[in-house]
């Protein structure tokens, strides 16, 4: 299956928004994403993320854009195969992914942000475990990657 990156819509469409910068470890892999000082991180514990400790916030998919490394980037997938498990072929590191519970959209990892635009993090758990009653019980997570 192939990752597509959607055209980045400018700045001045995100009033109140802040642009992140990050990437992998090596810097094969460079990404700006537009979202909030205030991050809503989710501590999901499904079992691909329980392994590799996935925490990630979720923006739309025209707030992204690959600055570079689209060659260094391979894709993992599983079960339904509707998440998208990016990481750089060269250090490992997942630095975004494509989530299951919003396609049209993007998982960043906080850790790989570059430092100095993030002013607070509030961490939700996310039962992934179960995962087709948590998406059922939670009111936000799915208009996540909504405009």
């Amino acid at each position: 299956m192939t990752l597509t990156f959607p055209i980045f819509v400018p700045f001045s469409e995100y009033q109140g928004l802040v642009k992140h910068t990050g990437g992998c470890h090596c810097g094969a892999v460079r990404f700006e994403v537009w979202a909030s000082a205030d991050l809503h991180i989710f501590d999901c514990n499904c079992s691909i993320c329980k392994k590799k400790q996935n925490r990630h916030f979720i923006v739309p998919a025209s707030r992204f854009k690959l600055l570079k490394g689209a060659d260094s980037i391979t894709t993992y997938t599983f079960n339904t195969h509707k998440a998208q498990h990016t990481f750089c072929k060269r250090c490992g590191v997942q630095s975004f992914y494509s989530p299951r519970s919003n396609p049209g959209g993007f998982g960043i990892a906080p850790h790989c942000l570059d430092e100095g635009t993030v002013r607070s993090v509030v961490v939700e758990e996310f039962n992934g475990s179960d995962w087709e009653k948590a998406m059922k019980e939670h009111k936000t997570i799915k208009n996540m990657s909504k405009e």
